[in-house]
């Protein structure tokens, strides 16, 4: 699912994204949040908008609705006085406002922003249309509010969002393109927000769908980028290419062993049915069984991806606004317990990717299968070559296993007992973005090492083939000199790296 792009000159320079409420994607969420994209509200979709905040006013005005004419969470039972409904928005937003810890990167806050302002648009939060159009405008801008990094238990990120609704309303401090004695050049007007705004806007999971997309934009790349970095690693050790052969994953389908496999193939031009190598039978698993770790990873991915393009574009505010039936509909759909297990699910599969590039790293410096020095060291005695990289893989892994403990096992009773269970999707989201960047440094060590290996066997891929031109790309980039020598730059080099890698496994460079 992806929303529409608007092919128009100026587009492919920055980029338009519709927002309807229907087809955004995790590309497009990436898109707006990097501020390559501007984000267009859909005339359709801002007609649902105004039909559901004209209901949603006449609803409350006949009836009880949570959080409009009533409080929330364990105060769900005390009617709001009519003459007191509008300033009860504002001190709802600003009791809730109580976000703590660390002020998020920008980057993270506009993915929110873009989430939020296309859920509105799926029209059945019920609240001001001026709000949609206030978001857009601070994305177009390049502003974003304060928002600090605590407060969800993955059932709402009503503090963080919270923050947001102050922001909106001129109560909240906006970040960047400070102009000095004007205040911020591009925050929007402040919105007259009510009782019939409040709620509304912040029963959400915004800010966690938008660190979820964030994170597996990256870690979807990083693993293709990893099978490439694999593929520099087998050639450098006369690898098999049995593994992938096509009749054992026709053997086993699993989509995406076969998907990996094909791949592999693709990458080192081997056979569908390559001819058996001479010498060793079968290699170390963390070739052989390649496509059998990555494969569950790429699975994990679409999986994660399916879930956040439905709730990316779901009406799932609290109470849900439905002008067809005139009626608030009182629910759950702010739990997130799809999203939660999603997101353990593919830190659990991407770790095993992770821990089995150590595992290449390891063979890569046994003579028995490169036929050269121990550690892939120089001639110098008892040289320790790239001894080390084992070391600091290892740790970075460790970090990974500490970030794949399942979040979805946290459990929470809040707000007088009414509130008794808690998804903790929110903290499933954090622990997957903070795997980026030790999982990034692992393979840069698998990749400084396969490099080495073959400059040393003098193996020189075939230019035309995909890891050929990923094996000059990495020349290009990383050091020859193979004395014993700091390895951190190295290391830091090929991690970044690996984006231009997973556009080679695409077929893009």
């Amino acid at each position: 699912m992806s929303s529409r792009i608007v092919d128009t000159p100026e587009a492919v320079h920055t980029g338009l994204v519709v927002l309807d409420g229907i087809g955004l994607g995790v590309a497009d969420v990436v898109r707006l949040a990097d501020g390559t994209a501007r984000p267009v509200p859909g005339t359709d979709a801002m007609k649902r908008v105004t039909e559901s905040w004209d209901a949603a006013r006449q609803i409350a005005a006949t009836g009880r609705v949570y959080g409009r004419s009533t409080g929330v969470g364990a105060n769900r039972n005390e009617d709001v006085p009519t003459e007191a409904a509008a300033e009860h928005g504002l001190r709802l937003l600003r009791s809730h406002a109580g976000a703590i810890g660390d002020e998020l990167p920008s980057r993270q806050v506009r993915a929110m922003l873009a989430v939020r302002a296309n859920q509105l648009l799926a029209g059945g939060a019920g609240l001001r249309p001026t709000v949609v159009t206030a978001l857009c405008e601070a994305l177009e801008n390049g502003v974003h509010p304060v928002v600090n990094e605590f407060g969800s238990v993955g059932t709402g990120d009503i503090a963080a969002l919270a923050q947001v609704g102050l922001a909106l309303a001129g109560e909240h401090p906006w970040r960047e393109r400070d102009a000095p004695g004007s205040g911020v050049v591009g925050a929007p007007e402040a919105q007259p927000l009510d009782n019939n705004d409040a709620l509304a806007f912040i029963s959400s999971n915004a800010l966690t769908l938008g660190q979820s997309a964030l994170a597996l934009y990256e870690l979807r790349g990083l693993i293709e980028a990893t099978q490439v970095v694999a593929a520099l690693s087998l050639l450098a050790v006369d690898g098999s290419h049995e593994a992938y052969a096509a009749p054992v994953h026709a053997a086993r389908p699993h989509r995406g062993s076969a998907r990996v496999a094909a791949r592999m193939r693709e990458l080192i031009g081997a056979a569908d049915r390559p001819t058996p190598p001479l010498g060793r039978i079968q290699d170390p698993y963390g070739f052989r069984c390649l496509p059998q770790i990555h494969g569950p990873a790429h699975d994990a991915a679409d999986a994660l991806e399916e879930v956040l393009a439905i709730e990316i574009n779901a009406a799932a505010e609290n109470p849900l606004i439905s002008p067809e039936d005139m009626a608030a509909y009182h629910h759950g759909g702010f739990y997130q317990a799809q999203l939660a297990l999603a997101l353990d699910h593919f830190r659990l599969a991407l770790t095993q990717v992770a821990r089995l590039s150590t595992s290449r790293l390891s063979t890569l410096n046994e003579p028995a299968y490169t036929r050269l020095r121990p550690f892939l060291a120089d001639h110098e005695p008892a040289s320790s070559g790239v001894m080390i990289l084992e070391y600091a893989a290892g740790a970075a892994l460790g970090d990974l296993r500490a970030f794949s403990a399942p979040a979805s096992l946290g459990h929470a009773v809040l707000s007088r007992g009414v509130e008794e269970q808690a998804s903790f999707a929110s903290l499933a989201a954090r622990q997957t973005g903070r795997a980026c960047r030790a999982y990034r440094l692992v393979v840069g060590c698998e990749l400084v090492a396969a490099v080495r290996a073959l400059r040393q066997r003098d193996l020189r891929p075939e230019p035309d083939l995909p890891v050929g031109r990923a094996f000059r790309l990495a020349e290009s980039v990383l050091q020859e000199d193979q004395a014993d020598r700091p390895l951190t730059d190295d290391v830091t080099a090929a991690a970044a790296l690996l984006d231009r890698f997973t556009e080679i496994w695409r077929g893009n460079e």
